[in-house]
Formats: structure tokens, C-alpha cells, sequence
């Protein structure tokens, strides 16, 4: 995302433009996919003194205004990534680890069956489907 977007989208939200956000959120677009200790990682290269509670505080600032969200990929932390790419949805193998991310589009029907059904409307940004890779389901027949 162009710098000027995400200023704007930021103040639109009342709030600052700082060094730590712009850091974190270059973190996240380098990444594509990363848990807050892996994005401090990335952080770190460039500033040392960055800590954990600061990229947790600038995640949860970014994910308000819109500019990143997060899926539970795995137990324990979430996974970040901008929103900026297409939405996604993500198969993760719980044999090998490996997440593969396919086109939201491939839930539609699905989708609009639950809308026509229940009228609940999802958000399958957030959405993890945990099963077993084409490799690993091969692996094992």
C-alpha cells in the first residue's frame, strides 16, 4: 500500500502516523502471512529496540482502521496479514504444517447458502481450514 493510503487511513481513524506503525506494517506486507513474534522479527532488523507489546499495540491499531487482519491459522497466536491482498481463505495441513491460501471466491456458494438459509453473512477473512495437504492426503492413501 502507497505510504500516503495508509497515513490517510490512519488519521481517518484519529490516529498518529509513527515510526513503529509504519514499521510493523511494512513487516506484515514483507511477511504476507506472520504471528506478532515473527513480525517483531522483521521489526527488529531495523529497530532493535521495538519490543512485543509494541507490535501487539500497533496490530491492534492497523486491524481497527483496516489496514491488516488476522486469522487463527494454528493454537496460540494469531496470524496477521494486510488486507491489502486478495481475501483469502486458509488450508492449513495438519499433518506437515504447510497453508496454502485459495481465493475466497471458492466459498461463495456456500456462503450465499448460509445467507439464504440463516441470513448470516460471513467474513472469511478470518477463516483457517485445518485438513491434510494434497501431499500429505496423497501420502497417506
Amino acid at each position: 500500500m502507497a505510504s500516503a493510503e495508509w497515513e490517510t487511513t490512519l488519521r481517518r481513524g484519529g490516529y498518529r502516523i509513527t515510526p513503529q506503525r509504519q514499521l510493523v506494517l511494512e513487516s506484515v506486507e514483507r511477511l504476507g502471512h506472520g504471528t506478532p513474534e515473527e513480525i517483531l522479527t522483521e521489526v527488529q532488523r531495523t529497530a532493535t529496540g521495538v519490543n512485543l507489546s509494541t507490535v501487539y499495540r500497533n496490530l491492534e491499531v492497523l486491524e481497527e482502521v483496516g489496514l491488516v487482519t488476522h486469522a487463527h491459522i494454528g493454537h496460540g497466536a494469531p496470524t496477521y496479514h494486510s488486507v491489502g491482498e486478495h481475501v483469502h481463505i486458509h488450508l492449513v495441513c495438519d499433518h506437515c504444517g504447510s497453508v496454502e491460501s485459495v481465493d475466497a471466491g471458492v466459498a461463495d456458494p456456500f456462503l450465499d447458502e448460509l445467507r439464504s438459509r440463516s441470513g448470516f453473512v460471513t467474513d472469511v477473512s478470518h477463516v483457517a481450514l485445518h485438513g491434510a495437504c494434497r501431499g500429505c492426503s496423497t501420502a497417506s492413501s
